[in-house]
């Protein structure tokens, strides 16, 4: 995880762009959007110890130049994360938990995942269960995946700060289930899985 503290130019300065990044870069208007862009490279380099072109394929996912490391790339407000292995198939994802979540829920909560009735743990509870599904979503490629019903989270109780859950993922492949782990860092939720 990477705290953005740092500035533009700062951020900037921290990589050595190319000139079709130069113009990735150029395209975003929003200059949040240019600094979360920038942060997700400086991770990148300060995590491999070099600069790294970080590509994207038809369905958005990313991955490096020369597919030497499957990636996953999440930023939510101050916040970046970038999960990286050589050999195994990754998905991460981070949020910022707002109050907002519990009006889009039955967007994503199917009936076979049950979310506490614990006032001062329910908020989280769905985060994790959004980011889950986001990780899940991602480690799987992004493809032919219905994100409510399709993705299913096993019931489990959340710990206040880290811990474990099971994810189960039907797609056009079939079905796979994935063990996963989470983690809450102030007011942010932060859940990750590997896949062999």
């Amino acid at each position: 995880m990477w705290e953005i503290i740092e500035d533009f130019d700062t951020l900037y300065n921290m990589v050595n762009l190319v000139a079709v990044e130069k113009a990735k870069l150029d395209s975003f208007r929003n200059i949040s959007r240019k600094i979360e862009w920038l942060s997700v490279r400086a991770l990148v380099k300060t995590m491999l110890g070099k600069d790294t072109r970080i590509l994207y394929n038809a369905e958005n996912k990313p991955f490096v130049r020369g597919n030497t490391h499957n990636i996953s790339i999440s930023h939510s407000n101050k916040l970046t994360a970038v999960m990286i292995s050589k050999d195994k198939k990754v998905g991460i994802d981070l949020e910022f938990m707002s109050g907002k979540i519990s009006k889009v829920a039955n967007k994503f909560i199917n009936d076979r995942e049950n979310i506490i009735d614990d006032p001062d743990l329910s908020k989280f509870h769905l985060y994790l269960h959004w980011c889950a599904k986001e990780a899940l979503y991602k480690i799987c490629d992004k493809q032919d995946i219905n994100f409510r019903d399709g993705i299913t989270i096993s019931p489990f109780h959340p710990d206040e700060e880290h811990g474990h859950m099971e994810g189960h993922v039907i797609n056009g492949n079939g079905e796979e289930s994935f063990e996963m782990e989470y983690l809450q860092h102030d007011n942010y939720a932060l859940v990750w899985c590997v896949k062999a």
